[in-house]
C-alpha cells in the first residue's frame, strides 16, 4: 500500500460489531461523523479527505 493508511482490530471487537443491528451500526457511524465535524479543524478535515481519496 503506497498511499492511505491501514489499521487493525482485535477479533473480539469485530465480532462485537457484527452483533449490532444495521440500525445500531448506522447510528454509530452517524455519531462518529457528527463528532468529527465538530472537533476537526479545516486543515484536519482536508487531510482526512485526502486520505480517503488516496491522494496521500
Amino acid at each position: 500500500m503506497d498511499k492511505g493508511f491501514m489499521y487493525t482490530f482485535e477479533d473480539e471487537k469485530i465480532i462485537e460489531y457484527m452483533k449490532l443491528s444495521t440500525e445500531d451500526k448506522l447510528k454509530w457511524l452517524a455519531e462518529i461523523n457528527e463528532f468529527a465535524v465538530m472537533v476537526l479543524n479545516d486543515r484536519e478535515k482536508d487531510f482526512r479527505e485526502k486520505l480517503r481519496a488516496c491522494e496521500i
